[in-house]
């Protein structure tokens, strides 16, 4: 039988948020096992989980007090947790963008190649920074992150079919904004 964990109760809560340092400990304590899973759901290897997860934790605890409201705390700790395994993709990508100290000229490509590359990657990132929030986090789950659909879906608390829906929109959305700005419609002024 799977052990099912609560989140604390808003009592709690709150006087971790006046400064009951018990309080605190328990809500950091009860808010663990929630927040590793969420972690293991969105992170792409369980040593990023288990980083995101401590991080978002040690958040948990500075920051309590910045909890607007005390039935929000697991919606703020998936947010945390989210922007954790984003930032950590982000260090990786940029960490693999900057390749090695000296070029070797047989390896990789021109400079040129290498600028046009850089300019369409920026090109991408803007347009789907421009996706709305819920296309956004669905296309970089799904398409970015490479989690499966029934995690990406239980991990926003979406149905299948929601969670295809979306997707399915975002990347009509981003095919469309990335094809206007290649070939703008006539009378732009756009060069």
């Amino acid at each position: 039988m799977k052990q099912r964990f609560t989140w604390p109760d808003d009592r709690l809560i709150k006087a971790a948020q006046d400064g009951d340092v018990t309080s605190l400990t328990t809500v950091v304590m009860e808010s663990q096992p929630h927040v590793r899973k969420f972690a293991l759901s969105l992170c792409s290897s369980p040593q990023d989980a288990e980083d995101a997860a401590q991080e978002a934790l040690i958040i948990l605890y500075r920051k309590i007090g910045s909890l607007r409201a005390t039935g929000a705390l697991a919606s703020w700790m998936f947010r945390i947790v989210r922007n954790e395994c984003l930032r950590q993709v982000r260090l990786l990508v940029s960490r693999t963008d900057d390749g090695p100290d000296v070029p070797d000229a047989s390896a990789g490509p021109s400079a040129e190649e290498a600028v046009l590359r850089g300019l369409e990657a920026e090109r991408i990132a803007a347009a789907v920074s421009a996706l709305p929030r819920d296309q956004r986090q669905v296309l970089i789950m799904r398409d970015v992150q490479g989690l499966p659909g029934k995690a990406v879906a239980d991990a926003l608390g979406l149905s299948t079919a929601a969670m295809k829906s979306r997707l399915h929109r975002a990347r009509a959305t981003l095919r469309l904004s990335l094809a206007q700005a290649t070939h703008p419609p006539a009378g732009d002024p756009r060069p």
